[in-house]
């Protein structure tokens, strides 16, 4: 019983050694979500005459700053492996870590995929779906170089509006060196692939269950 309980504990320590961490990126990432239920799904784009309200584009503004904060959670498996160089007990790492960072990570992503869903939505239901595949690559594109200016120069979405001159500062730089360019273009590759895999899965998930609907009890 004190095995357990000693067990429990350490458990319970490195959970928190990274728990608030995981609560505010969390809580980061599924701004964009919910922002994009509001834009896209909510309103009902057929009965909404073009151009939207000056607030719609003032919320989409904010949908496409806190965006990247979605798929950067990805890059926070380094502080999985952090873990695992500072010796934490194999048994706590399978039975706690892990599951704590596969929660993390999938929920983050989801909340991406979900997100450029909701704009393909908006896009089908506006007969403008020859522009989805457009949307999807520019919102990887800004999300990789939002990851880029968030894990290398640690920036956050708000400094958009609190100090654009530090981010677009910032940002001309990086854009001009070789090193910042190959890290966006590889992270835009990898978001590519892996929404493209992830939408599929989601989209055939959403199929079944209309068909499940559709034959009743």
């Amino acid at each position: 019983m004190e095995l357990i309980i000693s067990w429990l504990r350490v458990s319970w320590q490195v959970l928190a050694i990274n728990g608030d961490r995981i609560a505010w990126n969390t809580f980061l990432a599924v701004i964009p979500l919910v922002l994009s239920v509001w834009l896209f799904r909510w309103h009902n784009p057929q009965r909404q005459p073009w151009p939207r309200s000056p607030l719609w584009w003032v919320i989409f503004a904010v949908f496409i700053a806190f965006l990247p904060n979605a798929p950067y959670i990805l890059t926070d498996i380094i502080h999985y492996f952090q873990l695992v160089r500072r010796g934490v007990p194999e048994s706590i790492m399978v039975f706690t870590v892990t599951p704590q960072f596969v929660l993390f990570l999938g929920t983050g992503w989801q909340c991406y995929v979900m997100s450029l869903l909701n704009a393909g939505y908006y896009l089908e239901q506006r007969q403008w779906s020859a522009w989805t595949w457009p949307m999807e690559l520019t919102a990887h594109l800004l999300s990789a170089i939002g990851i880029y200016l968030g894990r290398f120069l640690r920036l956050n979405s708000w400094h958009v509006v609190t100090d654009p001159k530090d981010v677009g500062h910032n940002l001309a730089q990086s854009l001009s060196h070789h090193r910042p360019l190959l890290a966006i273009s590889v992270t835009v590759v990898i978001l590519t692939v892996f929404y493209w895999l992830t939408k599929q899965v989601n989209l055939g998930l959403v199929l079944r269950w209309q068909q499940v609907r559709r034959r009743g009890p």
